[in-house]
Parts: structure tokens; C-alpha cells; sequence
């Protein structure tokens, strides 16, 4: 497990806007209010999701990665708003090793 001493040389080493966006990600992270992102036991899986739908943060930006654009994907997904992109870009950046995961272990599956 890592440590707050393991990266603080890393924390100390960012720029002031890195800094500012740190703090962001980690205020949020202990509010656990990624503003439009939900995730819900149950319901895909207890995955990231756009608030109050079943469309998984990962399947966004799986599509997005694969070329989809955001006017394609809010045509695709008509219950979600251009705020829920920004969201669920937000939350794929902060959490991109967990959206990695979620890409992978699908494909695993097909």
C-alpha cells in the first residue's frame, strides 16, 4: 500500500495547477461527491455511473477512446447532458486506473 510518505516528494514536485487540481480530487474523494457520478451496490455492477442512469463511466470513455464524439455519444445516450460528459471525463482522469480496469475486465468478457 502506498503511503502519504511514498509520494510526497511526487506531491511537493507538482506544479502549482497540479497542486490546485490535487486538492480538488482529493477534497471530492473524501466528500465523495463526484458531482453526476453515482455508484450504487447493485446496479452495474456497484460500477461509476452517470447519475440516476445505468450507463457506466468506463462505456463512455471506452466509446470516446474507440473515436465516438460527445455530440455522438449524447445523440447514443439521450437521458445524459454535455454536464454529465464533463463529469464522467472528470472522473475517468482522477480515476483512470479504476476506468482502465472496468474497460479491461469487459473485454475479458466478450
Amino acid at each position: 500500500m502506498t503511503t502519504l510518505k511514498d509520494i510526497e516528494p511526487q506531491l511537493l514536485s507538482l506544479t502549482a495547477p497540479e497542486k490546485a487540481q490535487a486538492i480538488s480530487i482529493l477534497s471530492q474523494s473524501l466528500a465523495n461527491s463526484w458531482q453526476g457520478i453515482e455508484k450504487t451496490p447493485g446496479v452495474c455492477g456497484g460500477r461509476a455511473c452517470v447519475g440516476k442512469t445505468r450507463i457506466p463511466v468506463w462505456v463512455l470513455v471506452n466509446a470516446r477512446r474507440l473515436g465516438a464524439s460527445e455530440a455522438h455519444l449524447l445523440d447514443n445516450y439521450p437521458t445524459i447532458t454535455a454536464t454529465d460528459l464533463v463529469n464522467a471525463w472528470a472522473y475517468a482522469e482522477a480515476f483512470s486506473k479504476e476506468i482502465d480496469w472496468d474497460i479491461r475486465e469487459n473485454e475479458e468478457l466478450d
